[in-house]
């Protein structure tokens, strides 16, 4: 039997949201989606993604700021105290995780260099799966 850090505590898993994650998974485009529940941070990674793709820095940065942030507020209500893991292969976490991804990226970009070291390394202390997954390994 093996056993992680006794110390760490659990891992934060936010709570499902079928309605969006729904629209999300059915196409709807994330514009419509960050507009009609604002608090979903998937939609937000999403443009933030979209406009890293198409050289929208600021814009990135924007998006990916409030998805993480949103993200965050969640988190705090789900009992994260501001460290421990965050697992990506729990689908409701991806949201927020892929904003803090958008987000180093785009402040890499922007040369928000300590940013970009800060969100790299949170992303990496909530789960190093989290950084392979949205390519910052």
């Amino acid at each position: 039997m093996t056993h992680g850090n006794l110390l760490e505590p659990d891992p934060t898993k936010l709570p499902d949201r079928p309605q969006p994650q729904a629209a999300m998974d059915t196409g709807t485009d994330p514009v419509e989606v960050a507009a009609e529940y604002p608090d979903f941070s998937e939609a937000w990674a999403v443009l933030a993604e979209r406009a890293l793709t198409q050289q929208e820095f600021v814009a990135a940065y924007a998006y990916a700021r409030t998805g993480y942030h949103r993200g965050l507020d969640q988190l705090r209500r789900a009992g994260w105290k501001g460290f421990g893991p965050v697992p990506w292969s729990h689908r409701p976490n991806q949201g927020f995780l892929r904003a803090l991804a958008a987000l180093a990226k785009a402040a890499g970009r922007i040369g928000e260099n300590d940013e970009y070291e800060r969100c790299r390394q949170l992303l990496a202390d909530s789960d190093p799966a989290a950084v392979e997954a949205t390519g910052l390994a």
